[in-house]
This record gives structure tokens, sequence and C-alpha cells, in this order.
């Protein structure tokens, strides 16, 4: 085993789904170049089939997306660790790689070059440092974990001797990193949007009871419009939180919602019992404040009457109704506007 490991860090796509860690794997795209293991093992000759694969792409990003392949390709070594960070999910999963990238073609795999991994673990993001999170939300698809490595190799109980990469290769990796001025920004405005939500996600971890989180999302409902009220708190049968639009609460649709203060995953069982609390005109609504297992994400594509609301969701439902919040709840998660591109209008 290594004794002081190079640790690198991995972005994939927020649609991606469990399949990198089912199957072992991080992966990257370009699915323009083909086959990248063909491409000589230079960065200039990266460089050369990018510009001839995405010819408009901007002059800025070129050298940063084609030391990204190089490194993923060329750097890596069996028994370097990987950490990367699964935007659909929130999870931090971390690894060792185990061999040279291969090509796997696969029409539903936009990620179709493979790094084979040994999965030492996954952590929802707030066991982790925010200046960690912020290092590993780099805009780079492939980069090197420098300043916080040691707290990741410690979460799978590993531990490096603390010393750094010589200065002519951390220079040659940063050449790399240096982006034109719309990629920086394109950065910036992500960075900020996770860094809220990491911050929102915390608070309400480390401020709030369950019986607390229920109280929040009964608000949020009437904020939303709905008439809310929080259940007893022993006997509530999975229910902890019913909402309805009529005053009284007699006419249908009825929301029943189970209210999970976790950031872990939360399994299909869990949503089976909500579900099983369910009568005509009755619909169900399960909230945490992390992801949702395979099995239920499938349960409710395929139930019209159910809704899953994960903890990224719910940071973006909160600041929709910020400014309807009772003053406790502003007090709780002390937010102030700020403005960035809008990405979605590119």
């Amino acid at each position: 085993m290594v004794s002081n490991p190079t640790v690198w860090g991995v972005h994939m796509g927020v649609h991606v789904s469990d399949r990198p860690i089912e199957g072992g794997y991080v992966g990257i795209g370009w699915l323009a170049m083909g086959d990248l293991t063909k491409i000589g093992a230079s960065r200039e000759a990266f460089k050369t089939a990018l510009v001839a694969a995405y010819p408009d792409k901007k002059t800025g990003a070129i050298p940063v997306d084609a030391g990204s392949m190089f490194k993923f390709l060329h750097k890596i070594k069996a028994d370097d660790i990987v950490v990367y960070p699964s935007k659909f999910d929130r999870m931090v999963n971390i690894g060792r790689f185990t061999g040279k990238a291969i090509y796997v073609p696969d029409d539903h795999d936009e990620y179709p070059t493979h790094q084979k991994v040994e999965w030492l673990g996954h952590f929802p993001r707030d066991e982790f440092s925010q200046t960690a999170l912020n290092e590993i939300g780099s805009f780079l698809t492939m980069f090197r974990v420098r300043r916080h490595a040691n707290e990741f190799l410690r979460k799978v109980n590993l531990m490096g001797d603390g010393t750094t990469p010589d200065a002519a290769a951390a220079q040659a990796d940063a050449q790399d990193d240096i982006a034109d001025d719309d990629t920086a920004t394109v950065s910036a405005t992500i960075q900020a949007e996770t860094s809220t939500s990491d911050f929102v996600i915390k608070r309400l971890m480390k401020e709030l009871s369950g019986h607390q989180f229920e109280e929040l999302i009964a608000h949020l409902l009437e904020c939303m419009g709905y008439t809310a009220r929080v259940t007893p708190k022993s006997g509530d049968g999975g229910v902890d939180v019913i909402a309805h639009m009529d005053p009284l609460g007699f006419q249908p649709p009825i929301v029943k919602v189970q209210c999970k203060r976790t950031t872990s995953q939360t399994s299909r069982p869990d949503v089976d019992q909500l579900l099983g609390t369910l009568g005509d005109g009755e619909y169900g609504l399960f909230i945490n404040l992390g992801s949702f297992a395979r099995g239920a994400v499938e349960l409710e594509r395929n139930r019209a009457k159910l809704r899953l609301i994960n903890g990224e969701q719910l940071v973006m439902i909160l600041f929709e109704n910020y400014a309807n919040l009772a003053p406790r709840y502003r007090v709780l998660v002390p937010l102030k506007q700020i403005f960035v591109p809008d990405l979605t209008q590119e």
C-alpha cells in the first residue's frame, strides 16, 4: 500500500445515477472524440484531437479540457485515491484506482472512458469541512486534491505523510488549470450555489431536532399556500405533517408528509411505509436532507401520488420562499441575495 497516495478529484454530471458506484468506476466524456485511449500520450495530442472534434470550443478551454483528459488516461496510477462528489445524491465517494483506463462504448453512458475503482467509503457532504468541500468543488473534470487530501484520506483510514508534490509537477498541473473568463465565471456561479446549499443543510442538521425539522416543513408548505399541521410526536404511523388546500382539511387532495432529518440515503421500505398510509384523494410527500436509494426513486416514477424531495431540492424550495419565512427561520438560516450569471439562459 502506498504510504503517501496521490489524491485525485473527478467530476461527473448531475444526471449521472449510481452506475459508477455499482459498477466500480469513474468516467469522463467528450463523446465526439470517440475512444480517448487511442490518442497519443501527450497534452498536445489531446489538444489537437479536441480542436478537431469540437472546432467551436473556446480557446481558453482547450488546455483545460485536454489537461483533464491527459491526466485521466496517463497520470493516474494504481493505488492512487479518487474523490468523486456525486451530484445526484450529494455524497462524497472515496476509492482506490485499480488499473489503466478503458473505453466502454454504451449508448446510455455519457462517460464511456473509465478508470476502475475499488470504493472504500461513501459519506454525506456534511461530514467534511466546508473548505474541503470547496476544494473538490473545482470546475475541472479531473484535478489534484492538495490542501485537504489528508481529510479525505482519514475518512477511509488512510493517511499521507503530509508532503507535497515537487514544484515542477505542481506548476505543470496549474498550467493545465488556467481557464478563460467565461469558464471561470461558470465555476464561480456553481461554487456559490453549492457552498450555499452545503451551509443550509448543515445548519438544519445542527440546529434542529427531528420534530423542529417537521415544524419547518409545515411552515414551508404554508408559505407555498397550503394549510399544514404537524402530527403528534408518537403514533403518527409514518406521517409527520398533513397539508391541504382548504382551511378545514376536508376536501381532497390531502398531502401526507414524512420528514427525515438525515443526510444519508433513504431506502425504499421507508417510502413504502408512507405509501401504506394513503387513502382515496391522498398524496404522499417524502422529504429528507440527503438522497433516495434507487428503489425509492423507481417507485416514485411509477406512483403518480408520490413525490420525493431530496436535500438539494428542499434547499431550492427554501430559497424560493425565503422572503416569506418567519423571522425565526431567517435567523436560523441567515442568507442575503447575490446576483450570479443565470446558466440556464445560455
